[in-house]
């Protein structure tokens, strides 16, 4: 019991010690931008999801059009979260902001790092509405199917059942209560 609690111990100690064995896969990697640099980038993501929610309303619009009833809830909920993320996006960006000119720079990376998530949660929605009307395979291509059949396999079906099948009785036990 002590050795196991020496070694979680230690295990705990090693990584603390040693960044180099930290096993977070890349969960709280540290943003290497300055400041101005982050409110670029801050921009650049709010206005690719701004693009981002003007193309899957358009394809709400054409659904609407075509009176698709499964498109249009299937789009029209993806809008709605894309739109509740842009929103969340400039809400951050002005975070972003207002901790660039107190000079924080743990709320800065911290506003930049969430801006970081709703960019990819809209590019996540994104391929998620594309799902809707069906285009998932215009991003991966057409699926093609090769079968190959093995010749060493008999030909005959072995499900079938033999024509004289061998029976045999299963032994009689005396009852010693006769």
């Amino acid at each position: 019991m002590l050795s196991a609690l020496y070694g979680v111990a230690d295990a705990q100690t090693t990584t603390k010690t040693n960044p180099s064995s930290d096993t977070s896969v890349g969960m709280q990697r540290q943003v290497n931008l300055s400041p101005q640099e982050q409110l670029a980038q801050a921009d650049a993501f709010v206005a690719r999801m701004g693009v981002t929610g003007a193309s899957v309303r358009r394809m709400l619009e054409q659904a609407r059009s075509q009176r698709d009833v499964v498109k249009t809830l299937c789009l029209n909920d993806k809008l709605n979260q894309i739109d509740v993320a842009i929103r969340s996006a400039q809400d951050r960006r002005g975070a972003l902001e207002q901790a660039t000119l107190r000079k924080d720079s743990d709320l800065a990376n911290h506003e930049f790092t969430i801006l970081t998530v709703l960019r990819q949660r809209v590019e996540q929605l994104n391929a998620e509405a594309n799902q809707c009307i069906g285009e998932e395979a215009v991003l991966f291509g057409e699926t093609k199917v090769t079968t190959t059949i093995d010749t060493n396999i008999p030909r005959e079906d072995p499900s079938s059942y033999p024509e004289n099948p061998i029976i045999s009785i299963p032994p009689v036990i005396a009852s010693p209560y006769k």
